[in-house]
């Protein structure tokens, strides 16, 4: 009999309790922003049909789903043909990203929603993908999405909201790179890349951070780019390396592109997007891209994605996505959104150690005298629970130095002891752990004390 492995399948991790906490902690911090720009919480199933998640991520995306077999009487149906195929095999698919079930809830639901929904999600999604630094299988994403507008401040909305987050989380080093699939229509068009390859110079460009320039130029040649086109492309592309300052490349792109239609509408959509952003917490991050490309094909205008110097990846990203719903019903709806990559940015707190102490989980714990005490105990921890305290119970009648060694190791901060003593005279004694002062307080007086204390 083999050995049952006692880790987690690869790309998956196991969070401990003070690891757990603290993640509540940035979780309850995120849907609290969120919320104070009148977001609602939306949840999902964790898996979709296959259907819905396959043709909405691109080439590369596709080949990340988890793909869930077919159960029962159907998989062996299957399994008896010759040759059977992924789609004889696979009906259903982890969710890939929490934006395409957004859509299909809004199709779904459209005549229940209010006519501008503003959603957030909190919740883990699955790919595919190789493990590495800050990149997992199983991993959270926290989204905010705007649905029904096709107004700038919609996409500034969403990126204040993520600055906000990052702000509050202490983080500095930041920069949301912004573009706008349109204006890379423009440049490509202008550097004669046929629209039948567009798609492919796209993936290419997506790699930038991965490959480099020159691994870009040679995957466009792959891709069947001219030499001709990649020479005009990426100078064009390159144009911020040139150019300081968001306007100035704004007019820089507006001599070379503006004359043709997708490059017009994109300009003055960016410039919108800047000048509606001006006075919010987005105005100092926003920073131009004309590298950005994002590699998710439903993508249809500006388009995020947050950069920090203290990481080589991105921690998040979005943009706007107005086809995206009408792949589910024959209406077409505006939407934008952004996702935050948490487990990157929860790496990144943890490395430098910004949510070390967590606040304890609970507030006091209740010993346990002698055996025949443990209905007592229970009835005082019920009494201390019912006044609004977090009460933990020792299980065993051990020694006491064994019980406060077990509320030391949880961090709880009080422990109250009940015993023959106590019980004739009716108070309970209150050991402080930080203080290191023991206090007999009459019992009804107990959860009051505890509160002042912890005030």
């Amino acid at each position: 009999m083999s050995q049952i492995s006692t880790k987690p399948a690869s790309g998956m991790r196991d969070f401990l309790p003070r690891e757990a906490a603290l993640r509540k902690r940035v979780f309850a911090l995120i849907e609290e922003v969120y919320q104070s720009y009148g977001f609602q919480p939306l949840e999902t199933p964790t898996m979709e049909n296959l259907s819905t998640l396959m043709g909405k991520y691109g080439e590369e995306g596709d080949q990340l789903l988890f793909k869930v077999m077919k159960r029962g009487n159907k998989l062996q149906k299957a399994l008896k043909k010759d040759a059977p195929t992924e789609v004889d095999l696979a009906d259903m698919g982890l969710r890939y990203d929490l934006t395409v079930p957004l859509a299909r809830i809004v199709a779904q639901y459209q005549n229940e929603l209010p006519r501008y929904f503003k959603r957030f999600q909190i919740a883990p999604v699955w790919r595919a993908d190789r493990p590495q630094r800050g990149r997992f299988r199983e991993f959270y994403q926290c989204d905010v999405d705007v649905i029904g507008s096709t107004s700038m401040t919609v996409e500034v909305e969403v990126a204040s909201a993520i600055c906000e987050v990052l702000e509050r989380l202490e983080f500095k080093n930041f920069r949301i790179h912004l573009n706008h699939r349109l204006l890379l229509n423009a440049m490509m068009e202008a550097a004669g890349v046929p629209a039948d390859l567009q798609n492919d110079a796209l993936v290419a460009i997506d790699k930038l951070d991965k490959i480099g320039l020159d691994g870009v130029k040679k995957e466009l040649s792959e891709r069947g780019i001219s030499d001709a086109s990649t020479a005009t492309l990426l100078p064009l592309l390159g144009l911020a390396d040139e150019v300081e300052g968001n306007q100035a490349l704004l007019a820089a792109l507006a001599e070379r592109v503006g004359e043709l239609e997708s490059g017009n509408k994109a300009l003055s959509e960016l410039g919108d997007l800047l000048r509606f952003a001006a006075t919010t917490p987005a105005a100092p991050y926003l920073k131009i891209d004309p590298y950005l490309a994002r590699g998710l094909s439903y993508y249809t205008g500006p388009i995020f994605e947050i950069r920090s110097d203290d990481f080589s990846g991105s921690l998040g990203g979005g943009g706007r996505y107005d086809g995206l719903i009408g792949m589910f019903t024959r209406q077409s709806l505006p939407a934008c959104g952004f996702s935050l990559g948490l487990e990157r940015v929860l790496m990144l707190l943890a490395e430098r150690d910004a949510l070390a102490e967590p606040a304890p989980d609970v507030d006091v714990l209740v010993t346990l005298w002698r055996d025949d005490f443990t209905p007592k105990s229970l009835a005082l921890a019920g009494e201390l629970r019912a006044a609004g305290l977090r009460v933990d119970l020792y299980p065993d009648a051990d020694k006491y130095g064994k019980q406060f060694k077990y509320a030391d190791e949880r961090n709880v901060p009080f422990v109250a002891i009940l015993a023959e003593n106590e019980l004739e005279q009716g108070v309970v004694s209150i050991k402080d752990m930080k203080r290191g002062d023991q206090a007999e307080v009459p019992r009804h007086e107990v959860a009051d004390w505890i509160k002042a204390r912890q005030a």
